[in-house]
């Protein structure tokens, strides 16, 4: 690896812990400068601006979500598409249990809103490409033949995302346990109906 290439390795580092830390919107350039122990014109010429910045950190973000959600997953090679579901959930939930605060994708969406299209843009679609994959399994499972023909696949990845989007307020509130039983209650009474 290239110094400079090592450079951009720990800023984003950097960046990617404070930002899980306190959220996207609070990343700045000063704060960064000051975390990484670089100065700010450094950072200006690897990033230019803030928003850029933000843009980098998601991109970042979205490659380790890759690397810690989606391949071990596919590392572990199950032979049914439903042990690969709950091997990609069990990381998901382990994913967002990972930050001090928490999801830096789901605070992101709350943060931004409609202020900065380029940022809010990039966030779409780091998780579209997520929202992708899931339904992908999905849809394979079907042509295996685990999960009903006539299954709406992407209704099926709505119906997930709103049982983890639940974990995700249920724990914060602290009525969910931290091995998340409401959770697999809600993605065992999907997977019956989904189920051949």
């Amino acid at each position: 690896m290239s110094k400079k290439a090592a450079t951009r390795q720990h800023i984003l580092d950097t960046a990617f812990s404070l930002a899980s830390r306190e959220g996207l919107d609070s990343l700045t350039i000063g704060q960064l400068a000051k975390a990484s122990g670089m100065s700010k014109s450094g950072l200006f010429a690897h990033f230019n601006s803030r928003e850029n910045l933000q843009i980098a950190v998601l991109d970042y973000a979205g490659e380790l979500f890759v690397e810690r959600v989606i391949q071990p997953a596919r590392l572990q090679a199950p032979d049914k598409i439903e042990q690969k579901l709950r091997l990609l959930l069990a990381n998901w939930l382990a994913w967002n249990r990972s930050f001090q605060g928490s999801c830096m994708f789901l605070d992101a969406w709350t943060e931004h809103g409609d202020k900065e299209q380029s940022v809010q843009l990039r966030l779409k679609s780091v998780t579209r490409r997520w929202l992708d994959y899931l339904y992908r399994q999905i849809e394979q499972g079907k042509q295996q033949g685990e999960f009903v023909a006539t299954l709406d696949s992407w209704q099926c990845v709505y119906q997930l995302y709103g049982v983890y989007l639940s974990s995700h307020l249920f724990l914060s509130m602290e009525l969910e346990t931290d091995d998340h039983q409401r959770f697999w209650l809600g993605v065992e009474g999907l997977m019956t109906h989904w189920r051949v």
